[in-house]
């Protein structure tokens, strides 16, 4: 008679503070690792309302819910702050916190309590600076209990974690691109027309203070037309004084060269066909930057502001990798990120007059950023040397 092994167990947990790039992060995490990896997964969120908008199938009220079928999907729990009491058994084989969120106490404590103790690992936020390589799986012992955590970088290198990708992403990705009608079909489900379709389609996500009302009087004035869809809720200021109206899922209005079309807001696998549809795409914070990396296509961050301007040094270190020596592109990017001033006409037409060598280049980084592998795949390979150096002690 033979015994069925025990699924692996990892915890997860997640607080909400940059919108939906936080638990973007996470929710793609956990299903990856859940869906190819076959590890049980534990979900602690503090936001549902918030996890709701890119995962329609969550109940804001429940304490506990199944995502994907109960028992096997992976269990989300409603993460209320630092108290509760924990044992032993609650505890996972890896926990995982998303970027330094201060998992409770009282499971810490637990943690030490348990044999073996679990893996434990801060998921740090993404960077292209050059001090992540050398803080990548950097240890960190506990001051009082015996126990150590990890730091693990995502990145763009192989000295890093990677990049979030599933599996079969590419192929998928792939398919998409190479069918016309399909792609026609997934925009037609919004309302966008024959018109639009042939125009340049730019998906624009951004947060509220992107200079986007003077980039969209650069496209007004333009003499080639573009198509912007733009998610429910995103730029409302800047939107509604375009439409003349609420901007609600939807809504459009053609002004000049300028179509704005207000999509609602999509679940994650409908973001991805979004931004492989668009000719460019405007993305913000962590999660959407790398699925716009995945796409291939011309993109613009618009990177989370943070005191003093750090983020500034933090977006010229990406440009530095990923468009050195693509100067209308560089400067449209600080500019967006209001780092330097821009004339967003003569801005525009310079970005449109290099968009196939950007083109190019996303593609290039793209086939790069594959050979890195990805992120659940090296995270959970980490997690079982660590193991298996535990064991060998």
């Amino acid at each position: 008679m033979t015994s069925t092994p025990m699924r692996a167990t990892l915890a997860l947990f997640c607080k909400v503070v940059d919108n939906y790039g936080d638990i973007g992060i996470c929710w793609r995490l956990a299903r990856q690792l859940h869906n190819e990896h076959g590890i049980a997964v534990t979900l602690w969120v503090d936001d549902l309302q918030t996890f709701q908008r890119i995962c329609p199938e969550v109940d804001t009220a429940a304490e506990f819910q199944w995502l994907g079928g109960a028992p096997g999907g992976i269990l989300v729990r409603h993460w209320r702050g630092q108290d509760g009491e924990f044992d032993t058994a609650d505890i996972a084989d890896i926990v995982i916190e998303f970027f330094g969120c201060d998992i409770p106490p009282a499971y810490i404590a637990a943690m030490a309590r348990r044999e073996p103790r679990p893996v434990w690992l801060n998921l740090e936020g993404l960077s292209a600076e050059e001090w992540v390589e050398g803080c990548h799986t950097l240890p960190s012992s506990h001051p009082r209990l015996p126990l150590t955590k990890h730091f693990y970088f995502p990145g763009f290198t192989a000295k890093t974690g990677g990049l979030l990708r599933e599996g079969a992403l590419e192929a998928q990705r792939q398919r998409f691109q190479a069918d016309p009608a399909a792609m026609a079909a997934f925009l037609a489900r919004f309302g966008v027309t024959p018109e639009e379709m042939a125009s340049f389609k730019v998906s624009l996500f951004c947060y509220p203070h992107a200079p986007v009302p003077a980039l969209f009087e650069a496209w007004r004035e333009g003499d080639a037309p573009v198509a912007c869809l733009v998610p429910e809720g995103v730029a409302p200021v800047a939107v509604q004084a375009f439409l003349g109206g609420e901007p609600k899922a939807g809504a459009s209005r053609t002004r000049g060269a300028l179509t704005v079309r207000v999509l609602p807001f999509v679940a994650q696998p409908d973001y991805d066909k979004l931004l492989w549809a668009c000719d460019l795409n405007f993305v913000r914070g962590e999660d959407s930057i790398v699925r716009a990396q995945w796409a291939g296509k011309p993109f613009i961050w618009h990177i989370y502001p943070q005191d003093e301007n750090l983020h500034h040094k933090k977006l010229r270190a990406f440009l530095q990798r990923y468009s050195a020596g693509i100067a209308s592109a560089n400067d449209f990017s600080l500019g967006w990120n209001d780092a330097r001033q821009a004339d967003w006409s003569a801005q525009w037409l310079s970005l449109r007059a290099d968009m196939a060598g950007i083109a190019a280049r996303a593609a290039e980084w793209r086939r790069q950023m594959l050979e890195n592998g990805d992120l659940a795949s090296n995270l959970l390979a980490f997690a079982a040397s660590l193991q298996c150096a535990a064991r060998e002690k």
